[in-house]
């Protein structure tokens, strides 16, 4: 049966539950206008497991209000709202439950309603458990075991959940839109057992670790399934403190997502924090856990790279906060990450502003980590605008508190360090960052968190790409392991809004390796990524190199197309770093022009721009046009 045929009719006796394969199902994404990378897809078809109907209305769904995005799947409440073929599903379902009236499968089937994933056998067990859940389990309790199994052989007859599986007999599973149907049925018909049904399910699964505190992704899910019982149960409060916060994060360690990189995973269980995700907390949190729901949401939203909803999370904390350092939270780090938002959606004049406004807030609160942390985001967003004097004064003002707190982590190795370096290198300093890396590297390997260590590696392979090119010293292969890991670094960290910077490194390396393909490749990873972020900073970035990279496979035309999209990105950011750049490029157009006059104007403009701001990371580059002039 063709999944219903389109509905035809109002109703139908059966529910198909073939399966797409991962891919097949991330093309009929495609194909029915969602955007997203080949991963996204393929992940947004895993968690609906294929089902084509439910692919179906997922697809068009997305593609009338979230113009495609299918990053915006986790705002969809419930896929039977699509208006044409939701509707159809709605009086299918309805059919059913009026088949199956005054017997054990439509409670079998509300209970499938709890889930949003295969029901193990422990948790139905748990769910029948006595005493009965008044409206839910009473029929259940007293089923003997030949009539359960013919209750599900009804059920699976029907196509109404799925085939047996022998290696786990005890699991339930069924179509995606069977689980959201009956659970909407009966949390209309019956709140309070819904609600205590599934805090049934909130006290099974938290119980579930063999570990109080899990060290890996799978170890962790139950925990997850937890939070997302406990929060349907209306346990709020003691879910978000005792499991969230206490067994998921560690507390300040915020093991989820430093260590494991969950920031997908953990956005999506948040999302029971929500009456309207991500704008509007639960009502009956306190004003306490309302900003600290919302800045958990801001952070991952960040890390997924979704910025502009980052943005808005972030600042309705500052607004709920009052600014004020008596008020909960803590409206210094709020500003900050809000500025290092604003910064690679390369806005930088209110990337400056909030980065001004984050130092205020953090020297009013008196707390040394913070002001170290904020000075950093500060100079890191003057560089960017190409004030490199101001800039290197107040990194090195942060590292000098850093040394005055002698903690174990300094300055040099972490995410401040990286920034700093990326203003060293552009100083011109590969010297300093070479000696830096050589004392930091073992520490890193040893006990850092992914993201630092991806970081530590980028600037390594950064050092060793300028030996590559300018010293003609180094090992090739030495090089291309380092930036490898980056990448991988990154991707197991879970930062898309540091991805293209790996991409970026790569791609530069194999454009001087002249293998332009591997390099036309790692190019458009990083402009998808970057566009389909808004981070417009890395986009920029993107067009100078794929106008170097045209350059250097001959193709002028291109070369000049990619520069001008550079050229008018990076004066409308005020993203003035680049400017020597901008010049450098264009005399080399010159140059392969044969207008040798026009070649020396642009290198000249270079020049100036490189000695007023301090920018030797070109020197070389502008040397070898020189001599070509000569």
């Amino acid at each position: 049966m063709d999944d219903l045929k389109d509905f035809a009719g109002a109703s139908a006796e059966q529910i198909e539950l073939e399966h797409l394969s991962p891919e097949a199902g991330a093309a009929y994404l495609a194909h029915l206008g969602v955007k997203g990378t080949n991963d996204e897809l393929r992940q947004a078809a895993n968690e609906f497991n294929g089902h084509a109907l439910a692919l179906t209305l997922l697809g068009r769904y997305l593609a009338v209000v979230y113009h495609g995005d299918v990053r915006q799947r986790d705002k969809i409440a419930q896929l039977t709202k699509e208006k044409k073929q939701g509707g159809h599903a709605r009086r299918v379902m309805e059919s059913y439950a009026k088949w199956f009236e005054g017997k054990p499968e439509l409670n079998i089937l509300h209970i499938m309603g709890l889930f949003d994933r295969p029901a193990e056998g422990g948790a139905i067990e748990a769910l029948k458990a006595k005493p009965a859940i008044a409206g839910l389990t009473e029929a259940l309790q007293e089923l003997s075991h030949e009539d359960w199994q013919y209750a599900l052989h009804n059920l699976r007859e029907a196509r109404l959940l799925a085939k047996e599986e022998p290696q786990n007999s005890g699991m339930l599973d069924c179509h995606p839109l069977v689980r959201e149907h009956f659970g909407e049925k009966l949390k209309a018909g019956n709140l309070t057992a819904w609600k205590e049904a599934h805090g049934r399910l909130y006290e099974y699964y938290k119980a579930l670790p063999k570990k109080e505190y899990p060290d890996t992704i799978e170890e962790m899910m139950p925990l997850y399934a937890a939070v997302a019982h406990g929060c349907e149960a209306g346990r709020y409060e003691e879910t978000l403190h005792d499991v969230y916060e206490r067994r998921i994060l560690r507390e300040s360690e915020y093991f989820s997502t430093r260590k494991l990189g969950a920031f997908g995973v953990d956005l999506a269980v948040l999302s029971g924090f929500f009456q309207i995700p991500w704008s509007q907390p639960i009502a009956s949190l306190s004003t306490a856990d309302k900003i600290f729901v919302l800045g958990e949401v801001g952070y991952r939203l960040r890390g997924v790279g979704r910025l502009a909803e980052s943005i808005a999370s972030f600042k309705q904390v500052m607004q709920d906060s009052g600014f004020a350092q008596d008020m909960v939270g803590n409206p210094s780090s709020i500003a900050s990450n809000i500025s290092q938002l604003y910064t690679v959606i390369g806005d930088l004049p209110l990337a400056v502003d909030f980065a001004e406004q984050s130092v205020i807030l953090a020297d009013r609160n008196g707390n040394a980590y913070d002001q170290i942390a904020t000075r950093t985001i500060w100079a890191r967003v003057l560089h960017q605008m190409g004030n490199l004097v101001e800039a290197e004064s107040i990194f090195r003002d942060a590292e000098y508190r850093q040394g005055e707190r002698e903690v174990e982590r300094p300055f040099l190795y972490s995410s401040w360090g990286f920034l700093y370096c990326d203003l060293l290198l552009n100083i011109g300093n590969y010297l300093e960052v070479g000696n830096r890396v050589v004392k930091t590297i073992e520490w890193t390997e040893q006990g850092g968190l992914p993201l630092e260590i991806a970081l530590e590696y980028l600037t390594t392979g950064r050092v060793q790409i300028f030996m590559l090119e300018k010293m003609k010293e180094g090992d090739f292969n030495q090089t291309l392991d380092k930036l490898e890991c980056v990448i991988y670094g990154l991707r197991q960290a879970g930062r898309h809004d540091y991805l293209p910077c790996g991409f970026l490194a790569r791609a530069e390396f194999f454009r001087l390796r002249g293998e332009f393909k591997l390099a036309q490749r790692d190019l458009d990873e990083a402009f998808t990524i970057a566009t389909r972020g808004g981070m417009r900073l890395h986009e920029a970035d993107c067009h100078l190199e794929y106008a170097r990279l045209h350059l250097a496979m001959g193709e002028k035309d291109k070369a000049r197309e990619s520069w001008a999209k550079a050229k008018q990105m990076i004066e409308e950011m005020g993203y003035h770093r680049r400017d020597p750049e901008i010049h450098l490029i264009e005399a080399q157009f010159h140059l392969a022009s044969a207008e040798k006059d026009k070649a020396r104007e642009s290198l000249a403009k270079a020049k100036e721009l490189i000695d007023k701001m301090g920018m030797h990371r070109w020197d070389f580059e502008a040397r070898e046009i020189e001599k070509q002039i000569s």
